[in-house]
């Protein structure tokens, strides 16, 4: 089987598979927030959020920047076009396939319908 790879592709889809990081992106559309604010807000260490915020940073999606002893993060420069476009091919993909299957399910059914009236006549 072929592998492709496509490495912003993949620390985006990465970044975006655990909630966590999910729920900090949408915090920080809201507001910059400090790394302290976000462990706060999420209930976790410091440490772990820090991570967290570090594999968005990884992928483009947040920035940071320190001043004095506060780390403060606000969503980065990166817009997502790549992987919405990505996505947008399977979802015309996906809808093609399920547009074949409704004609097939509406073939069965007016089938269904005239075999039905055979055998009452």
């Amino acid at each position: 089987m072929a592998q492709y790879s496509d490495a912003g592709l993949d620390a985006s889809f990465a970044a975006l598979s655990d909630a966590t990081r999910r729920g900090v992106l949408e915090q920080l559309g809201r507001a910059e927030a400090s790394i302290t604010d976000l462990a706060e807000k999420f209930n976790m260490t410091l440490t772990g959020m820090k991570k967290h915020v570090g594999v968005l940073e990884r992928a483009g999606l947040v920035i940071t920047e320190k001043v004095g002893r506060v780390r403060t993060c606000k969503i980065g420069p990166r817009r997502l076009e790549e992987e919405m476009a990505w996505l947008e091919r399977y979802r015309q993909l996906w809808d093609a396939r399920f547009d074949e299957l409704d004609k097939v399910v509406e073939e069965l059914k007016r089938k269904e319908q005239v075999d039905g009236r055979k055998k009452r006549e």
